[in-house]
């Protein structure tokens, strides 16, 4: 009969335990939360283009001359307090995002560098140069004559220069097989750019500057549009939360025809062609509400992209009403005007009431993904 062994149960007191000073209870790594810079790029500026391009297409509203058609004085009846306030609120949005966009350069460069050879993310570069352009020639305390305008034109055209640099110069060196693997509608605008900076040129009477703007623009807006039309199924890679960039066809030709029109002196047949390229655009996507149906399942910074481009059509629809002077321009005029303003303060509304949700951490391009190459 074997002899039951006792048992020694050890138990420490942890409260009692010593350890060195040196010494510390290391929990398990989590992940940290991502900050507001991390989750910051370059795509909010969507917001501060809507706004400006608001703010622009007040300022030519009050510009009406009395012998304006009577359909045209109709949202000139708001009392110039409004665009003054509209200017200020643009103005705000886009010193805030462009600080913020700063910070993020300077503590998180590696992920600017990131966007900076991403296909979708280098274009959006581009968009916080043509906000500051677009509220330079809405500003109501600067005249174009200015000195100050012609040297701030400089401090916001020169980056779109660079830009243009670099990415078409990338095209232009590795050819058709690398633009076609690349090029998605957010690409337009490298080419909105160009054209922003030669109307803000026009503006101050510098015409050979404008015409240096205007032609890199629509020389390589025909290469992209071209190449655009002609992409193989499959090629389009954007997610479907962003395809309310395709928009941006209807700003491309909508922002020629206004640039063309302050470069020439009129509302040219040129600017008509322009203007009724976009309207045939615009009517081809109104007509297919289904693409945008993934994108429209919960609110995004995306939506934005609606806006800036019925905002420019709207304001080549006005020079349009104003070279016709028919009623049926300006009826034309007057529902891109309510469209552009409705979708505008809806949006508005949106983002107020998601600030929560708004810089989210699954926003499909700040990381390149591993199937496309990079724009280096």
């Amino acid at each position: 009969m074997e002899q039951s062994q006792p048992q020694i149960n050890l138990t420490m007191d942890v409260s009692v335990v010593s350890l060195p000073p040196n010494m510390d209870i290391v929990a398990p790594n989590k992940p940290s939360k991502p900050s507001i810079l991390t989750r910051f790029h370059a795509g909010y500026f969507r917001i501060s283009l809507s706004l400006c391009s608001q703010a622009l297409l007040w300022r030519t509203l009050s510009e009406t001359t009395e012998d304006a058609h009577a359909l045209r004085r109709v949202p000139c009846m708001l009392p110039s307090t409004a665009f003054i306030l509209l200017w200020s609120l643009a103005l705000f949005t886009l010193l805030s995002l462009s600080l913020l966009y700063l910070l993020r350069c300077l503590f998180h460069f590696h992920m600017v560098k990131a966007e900076f050879l991403h296909h979708v993310g280098v274009n959006y570069l581009f968009a916080p140069w043509i906000s500051w352009l677009l509220l330079l020639q809405s500003s109501p305390f600067i005249h174009p004559k200015a000195t100050y305008y012609r040297v701030l034109w400089w401090a916001f055209a020169v980056p779109v220069l660079v830009l243009d640099v670099k990415i078409y110069g990338q095209w232009f060196t590795k050819g058709k097989r690398f633009l076609s693997m690349i090029a998605n509608p957010t690409s337009q605008l490298s080419v909105i750019g160009n054209l922003v900076a030669a109307r803000a040129a026009a503006l101050m009477g510098w015409k050979e500057s404008a015409l240096c703007m205007f032609s890199l623009g629509m020389v390589h807006y025909l290469v992209l549009f071209v190449t655009l039309y002609q992409r193989s199924v499959g090629s389009d890679r954007l997610p479907a939360m962003l395809r309310p960039v395709f928009f941006l066809f209807i700003a491309a030709p909508s922002m020629a025809s206004l640039a063309w029109d302050s470069i020439s002196g009129s509302f040219d047949v040129t600017s008509k062609m322009f203007f009724f390229l976009s309207l045939f655009l615009f009517t081809s996507l109104i007509s297919r509400p289904l693409l945008f149906k993934k994108a429209m399942r919960r609110f995004h910074v995306a939506w934005w992209a609606y806006s800036f481009p019925l905002t420019v059509l709207a304001l080549a629809s006005t020079e349009y009403a104003q070279e016709v002077k028919g009623s049926i321009a300006h009826a034309l005029m007057l529902a891109l005007l309510a469209l552009s303003v409705v979708v505008s303060f809806v949006l508005m509304i949106f983002t107020a009431f998601n600030t929560s949700i708004l810089l989210h951490n699954d926003d499909p391009f700040p990381i390149p993904p591993p199937h496309l190459p990079t724009t280096t």
